[in-house]
C-alpha cells in the first residue's frame, strides 16, 4: 500500500507508544477500584452498595461515549478530540482523588468515563492510519498489551495501591501519565486530511442526528445498568430492571432503524456490511467476554474458597501478564507470516483448553497449577488480540477507521460487560442449585455420623465456644457451602471453555486479504 502521505514523518513506534499510555490507564481504570470498594465506602460514610455506584458509573459513561466517539472525531478533527479526552480523563481523575463525598466522586467518575471512552476507539484508529496493513499486526500488539495486560493487574494493583498509601491514589497515579501523554501527543499526533475536523457552524450543528444521539445514550445507559446491577436486584424479579430493559430495547432498536435511513448518522452501522468487519466485532465481543469473565472469576475463587490473600491470588495472574508481554509482539510478527485464520483458531481453542481444564480443578489444588494454567490461557489471549483487529481493518478503507474504531470497542466493552453479568449470575444461581443438591444426596443417617464424629472432636479439643453438637452442625453446613460454591465456580469456567470452543467458527469465513492491497471501499 503506497500512500507515504497518509503516515507522519515521526517514528510510528513512537506514536504507538504515545496511544498506549493513556489507554493502558483508561482500561486499567475499569477494574482497579474494585478492590477499593469497601474503604471508599468506609471514607466517604456510605454503604458497600451505594460504593458500587463508582464502578457503575464509569461502565456506564464508558458505554455511552463509545460509538459516539468516530463522529466526534469527524465533527472536531481527531488530534482535538484525542487530546480533549485525555484532559478530561486527567482532569476528573484528580477530581475523583479529592472527592470530599460518594456523590460527588460518583460524578467525577461519569466525567473519568466519557473522556476515558473516547481514547481508546481514536487511539486503534490512530494506529490503523500510522502503519501500513503489513505492519499493523505488530503495532496492534502493543495496543493489545495495553488493553489485556492493564484489567489483568488491575485488581492486585488497586488491592496493593490501597493498602500501602489510600484508595485516593487509584486516581492521582493517572495525573502525571496523562500529563505526559498530552505533551506527547500535541508533538508527535497528526490529523490526517480527512479528519481535521470541521467549523463549529450553526447549519453544521444542525445537522447533527441528536435524535439519534439520545436514543444511544438511553439505551446504552439502561443496557449497561441493567448488566451491572441485574444478579443483584434478581434481573428480572425487579420492577426496575424489567423498566429499563425494556427502555434499552426500545431505544436500541430505533437507533438501528434510524441509523440506516439518516443521511448523517451517529453511528456508521453500513460497515457491518463488511464480512471481516462483523466477524472481528463477534470475535471480539466473545474475547471481552471471556477476559473480563475469567479475570473476575479467577481471583474471588482463589481468596472466597481457598483462602489466598489479595496479593497471592494476584501474583496467580501476574505471571499470565508476564507471558502476554513477550508474547503479544511475536503474534505481531507471526500475523504477517501465517493470516489471522490460523492464530484466531489456535488462539480460541489454547483459551478454551485452559478454561476447560480450570473446570476440572480442585479446592486441593495446588498454586503451581493455577498458575500455569493462566499463563497458558495468556498464550492463548495473545494469539487472539492482534490477528482479531487486524482484520477487523482489513477492509475498511482509511477515512472510515475511527467509526469502525468506534464500533468495535463498544463491541468489546458489551462483551466485557455481558460476561461479567453472566458469570455473577452462574455462580449465584449453580451455589444454590449445587447446595440443594448436596443436602438431598446426603443422608440423615450420614449426617447424624459425621454429626457425632465432629462433635467429639470439638468436644476434645474446641475452646468452649457453644454445644459441641450446635458447632459440628453448623461446620456440616459450611462445608456444604464450600463446595456447592466450588462446583459453581468450575460449571463458570466450563461455560466461559465452551464458548472458547465454539468461536473458531467464525475465523473460517474471514476474507483473507493481501497485505500489499489498498483496504476495500465501502459501498456508502
Amino acid at each position: 500500500m503506497s500512500q507515504p502521505s497518509q503516515y507522519p514523518a515521526v517514528n510510528p513506534w513512537l506514536i504507538a507508544m504515545t496511544v498506549m499510555l493513556a489507554t493502558f490507564m483508561e482500561v486499567l481504570d475499569t477494574s482497579i477500584a474494585n478492590v477499593a470498594l469497601p474503604h471508599i465506602a468506609g471514607s466517604l460514610s456510605a454503604s458497600v452498595d451505594e460504593s458500587t455506584w463508582v464502578l457503575t458509573s464509569y461502565l456506564i459513561a464508558n458505554a455511552i461515549i463509545l460509538p459516539l466517539s468516530g463522529w466526534l472525531t469527524e465533527l472536531f478533527g481527531r488530534k482535538r478530540f484525542y487530546m480533549t479526552c485525555v484532559v478530561i480523563f486527567t482532569g476528573s481523575s484528580l477530581l475523583c482523588g479529592i472527592a470530599p463525598s460518594l456523590p460527588l466522586l460518583v460524578l467525577f467518575r461519569i466525567l473519568q468515563g466519557l473522556g476515558g471512552g473516547g481514547l481508546q476507539p481514536s487511539a486503534q484508529a490512530i494506529l490503523a492510519d500510522t502503519f501500513s496493513p503489513s505492519q499493523r499486526g505488530i503495532a496492534f500488539s502493543i495496543y493489545g498489551m495495553a488493553v489485556v495486560f492493564a484489567p489483568a493487574i488491575g485488581p492486585t494493583l488497586g488491592g496493593w495501591i490501597t493498602d500501602s498509601y489510600s484508595w485516593r491514589w487509584l486516581f492521582y497515579i493517572n495525573v502525571p501519565v496523562g500529563i505526559l501523554s498530552l505533551v506527547m501527543v500535541s508533538r508527535l499526533i497528526h490529523n490526517p486530511p480527512a479528519l481535521a475536523g470541521k467549523p463549529l457552524t450553526r447549519a453544521n450543528l444542525l445537522s447533527m442526528d441528536w435524535t439519534g444521539m439520545g436514543l444511544l445514550a438511553l439505551g446504552l445507559g439502561s443496557l449497561e445498568f441493567v448488566l451491572d446491577k441485574g444478579q443483584e436486584d434478581d434481573w428480572f424479579g425487579s420492577g426496575r430492571i424489567e423498566f429499563l430493559a425494556a427502555i434499552a430495547a426500545a431505544c436500541l432498536v430505533a437507533v438501528v432503524i434510524r441509523e440506516l435511513v439518516v443521511r448523517n448518522p451517529v453511528v456508521n452501522l453500513r460497515l457491518y456490511r463488511d464480512r471481516n468487519f462483523s466477524l472481528a466485532n463477534g470475535m471480539i465481543f466473545c474475547l471481552g467476554f471471556v477476559l473480563s469473565g475469567s479475570t473476575v472469576l479467577l481471583p474471588q475463587f482463589l481468596q472466597t474458597l481457598m483462602g489466598y490473600s489479595a496479593t497471592r491470588a494476584g501474583m496467580v495472574l501476574s505471571p499470565g501478564g508476564i507471558v502476554l508481554i513477550f508474547a503479544m509482539p511475536m503474534a505481531g510478527l507471526l500475523l504477517t507470516r501465517i493470516g489471522a485464520r490460523p492464530m484466531i483458531v489456535f488462539g480460541f481453542l489454547v483459551l478454551g483448553t485452559s478454561l476447560w481444564l480450570t473446570s476440572r480443578l480442585q479446592l486441593q489444588t495446588d498454586y503451581a497449577t493455577f498458575t500455569v494454567l493462566r499463563m497458558l490461557a495468556s498464550v492463548g489471549l495473545a494469539s487472539l488480540f492482534t490477528p482479531i483487529s487486524t482484520t477487523c481493518f482489513s477492509r475498511i478503507p482509511p477515512g472510515k477507521n475511527n467509526a469502525a474504531s468506534s464500533l468495535y470497542n463498544l463491541m468489546r466493552n458489551l462483551g466485557s460487560s455481558f460476561g461479567i453479568a453472566a458469570v455473577t449470575t452462574v455462580l449465584a444461581r449453580r451455589a444454590q442449585l449445587h447446595q440443594l443438591r448436596l443436602s438431598e444426596h446426603v443422608s440423615s443417617a450420614h449426617i447424624s455420623v459425621r454429626q457425632s464424629q465432629l462433635s467429639q472432636f470439638i468436644a476434645r479439643n474446641g475452646d468452649g465456644l457453644g454445644a459441641p453438637t450446635a458447632r459440628a452442625a453448623r461446620l456440616l453446613y459450611r462445608s456444604i457451602q464450600q463446595q456447592a460454591g466450588a462446583m459453581a465456580y468450575l460449571d463458570a469456567f466450563w461455560l466461559l471453555g465452551t464458548l472458547c470452543f465454539v468461536m473458531p467458527v467464525l475465523a473460517l469465513f474471514i476474507i483473507r486479504v493481501r497485505h500489499t492491497s489498498a483496504p476495500a471501499m465501502l459501498a456508502e
